[in-house]
This record gives structure tokens, sequence and C-alpha cells, in this order.
């Protein structure tokens, strides 16, 4: 896809947990449209990357802007408030709540009700199984329903940039390809995907760039495909 401007900009991004450094200085950017995506193995700095960019971790250097304004700071609220809306590994929605509660704490911080009305019969006719399962308290859904309800409550808040993390995390095959062809559908839709993931072939397959991370340090960049066809991105993430 043509490169149209950046929504996120990542410069120099340190963070700490107690004395270990986490990120080491890393850069990269999401544009306008684009499904980004951020690969590594456990340990590499996806998750802390996420959560710096949405509030719940203070970085220790570097800046954070979003549509030109800096997200250094600022709540998790606030930020998405802003326009970023995360979906967090582990799904963590609300068990004891029906998917339909679940899906209005998505808009929380919304006050337009024919909207928000509007907004549900999106998410359900996207994911079908949630408008079926409305009235079913979360914590009784099973692990791809539980990821399709999360999904569908981060797109409640209308973000401009949905940050995805780890969402094939524990699914079988299948419902892996249902979720990233949602993702894809998302983007389709005119939402901006920043996706973190372990499961390489898949992002690669659905993003238009990757960056790849190796102990808190971009190791390397490029366009989705390039990616995928490089033998070190092949050996150590790709299974080849």
């Amino acid at each position: 896809m043509p490169q149209a401007d950046p929504v996120l900009e990542v410069k120099n991004l340190t963070a700490h947990y107690g004395v270990i450094r986490a990120l080491k200085g890393i850069s990269f950017e999401v544009c306008a449209g684009e499904i980004v995506t951020l690969i590594g193995g456990n340990g590499a700095g996806k998750t802390t990357t996420l959560k710096a960019i949405v509030g719940l971790l203070r970085p220790t250097g570097g800046s954070i802007e979003f549509l030109g304004d800096s997200l250094v700071g600022l709540s998790p609220e606030v930020v998405v408030e802003r326009g970023i809306s995360m979906v967090p590994e582990g799904r963590e929605i609300f068990p004891n709540l029906t998917v339909m509660e679940n899906l209005e704490m998505g808009a929380y911080s919304r006050r337009d009700p024919k909207g928000i009305r509007a907004d549900i019969d999106y998410v359900t006719t996207m994911f079908p199984i949630l408008a079926q399962r409305r009235h079913q308290l979360g914590g009784t859904l099973s692990g791809g329903e539980q990821q399709m309800l999360a999904i569908a409550r981060g797109l409640m808040s209308r973000p401009k940039l949905l940050a995805l993390d780890e969402p094939s995390m524990g699914l079988a095959p299948m419902l892996v390809e249902r979720i990233f062809q949602a993702i894809q559908a998302i983007n389709r839709e005119g939402t901006t995907i920043l996706l973190v993931e372990q499961k390489a072939p898949g992002a690669l397959a659905i993003a238009h760039r990757g960056y790849v991370l190796e102990t808190g340090e971009i190791a390397m960049s490029g366009s989705a495909s390039d990616l995928a066809q490089n033998d070190d991105v092949k050996k150590k993430y790709l299974g080849g």
C-alpha cells in the first residue's frame, strides 16, 4: 500500500522493570491505514512496547507521539480517549459480565447511545457468535469466543489505532485463521492496526510492514513480504 502519514511515532523508547532494561531505544512508526506487526520471541519486549504506548508502563526515555501529540505520562483512560484501544494478551474480558455488558464497557468513554448501538450491531455482525451469546457471561465462553469478544470490546471505543497483543495465543489453528481474517476486515474498514504476535507466519501474511524485536531492540524491519522471505526471519520465526 502507498505510504501514508505516520499516526504513531515511537522514537528511542527505553523502558525498565526495576534494574532490567526491557527496551533499549527502539524506534518505529505506524502509518494511517496500515497493519504493522511487531514479531519476536518471549521476552523480546513486544508487550512492554504496547504497555508503554497505552500508558500502562511509564517509559524511562524516548518519545511516543500519536497524531502529533505526546502520549508519555498520560493515563490509559486518556490514551483511549485520544484514539488508541488495546486488546491485551490473555483477553482479560470481564468474566462476570454478559457479552453485551462487556461490549458496553468498551464504550464507557462515549456519550452517543445511537452510535454505541450501531457499533454493537457492527461488531456482532463481524462476530455473529457474540449475538447468539449476548446474554451469556463472558467467563463461560470458549477461548476463541472470548478473543472475539475482547477484539469487539476494543472496537467499541471507535479507535483510530487498535493495538492487539498476541490475539492468536492459545487458539486452535482454525480459530487463529478466523481471528486474522477479522483483523484484516477491521483494517479494510479503516482502522489502523498495531499487531504484536509470536505466530510470525500469520502476522506477516496479513501485515503491510513489520519490525523484528530481539531482547529490547529492533533487529530488522521492512515490508511484511520481504521479512517473510528473509533467511534469518525464516530460521528464527517461520520454522524454515
